[in-house]
């Protein structure tokens, strides 16, 4: 039974941003369901098994945490029109600049600008999050030095563009485009005049944000959180046990583990292998509000464990 896309986020999550950019380069109508960005998720946490970042992909009883397996997903689902026309390793790899380095220099050099206005309640919960904590006044100190940063990244970008391309991989947008947008929009949604000022020496890359931004989004629809949970007790995963016989550390379906993000938010998800391979790992569980799910994982960027 063919289900839904339902993608659970929040407007100002930079992560969504990118996963929303990708829907509408394919045209694609989903759901989305708003969910907070901050703990507690009750309608979220069921579904992932505890897995608290922003956003969660939802088809039937199929949910996929982290962006990176998102779009994987929403290319293998709907291959038309491609957002890796071009090859398909090494625009996944560029996510990992754009989401890391990239992204951490983002980070300091908003919260340090706003972190008077941020509320407590939020830095207590990045807090949690971050293995070195969540000091907007580190960050504040530290803001000048990501500047540099950022500003070298953003010309990395201009650089590519300088040939008068419009898009990073040519006439067309594809996977790279909605990665590097992510952080100009990130910043410029936040704190404009800086970010104005950190690129007014690349018009080109301006340019190309707006190109990019006028895509939007696709044909979203609003769902209420209940209703997605209902979608998932009723339903059935599609995943199916595989084994892999190159799995490095000789992981089978049936074995308990657990699966942590690598970086931050680094929350233990318990369950039992459905299958894995050099991308990705799924595992099943249950929860008293939807049953069995699979949750899928990317293997880059995450930590499985027996357990």
């Amino acid at each position: 039974m063919a289900h839904e896309i339902i993608l659970h986020n929040f407007a100002t999550s930079p992560f969504s941003e990118k996963v929303r950019l990708v829907f509408g380069i394919k045209g694609l109508a989903w759901r989305s369901v708003e969910i907070p960005s901050m703990l507690p998720k009750p309608d979220v946490v069921p579904l992932t098994g505890g897995y608290r970042k922003t956003p969660v992909m939802q088809i039937g009883a199929d949910i996929f945490c982290d962006s990176q397996i998102i779009i994987r997903q929403i290319e293998r689902r709907n291959p038309a029109p491609s957002v890796l026309p071009h090859g398909r390793g090494l625009p996944y790899g560029l996510g990992f600049w754009t989401d890391k380095p990239f992204f951490m220099a983002s980070v300091p050099i908003i919260f340090g600008e706003i972190g008077h206005m941020v509320p407590e309640a939020f830095k207590k919960d990045r807090e949690a999050m971050s293995p070195n904590g969540f000091s907007t006044d580190a960050m504040k100190a530290a803001a000048p030095f990501m500047r540099d940063q950022w500003r070298a990244h953003a010309a990395f970008l201009a650089d590519h563009l300088a040939d008068g391309r419009a898009f990073l991989q040519g006439p067309g947008p594809t996977i790279v485009d909605a990665h590097a947008h992510m952080n100009l929009w990130f910043m410029k949604g936040t704190i404009a005049a800086i970010t104005d000022s950190l690129l007014k020496e690349f018009p080109v890359l301006d340019a190309w944000f707006e190109r990019v931004s006028a895509i939007e989004h696709g044909k979203p629809s609003p769902m209420d959180a209940q209703d997605a949970l209902a979608i998932a007790k009723a339903a059935t995963s599609e995943a199916k046990p595989m084994l892999d016989p190159h799995e490095p550390r000789g992981f089978k379906p049936g074995d308990r583990v657990t699966v942590s993000a690598d970086d931050y938010g680094r929350d233990l998800v318990a369950g039992e292998i459905v299958f894995t391979n050099a991308h990705e790992i799924a595992i099943r569980r249950n929860a008293e509000e939807v049953g069995d799910v699979v949750v899928h994982f990317p293997r880059a960027g995450f930590v499985v464990a027996p357990g």
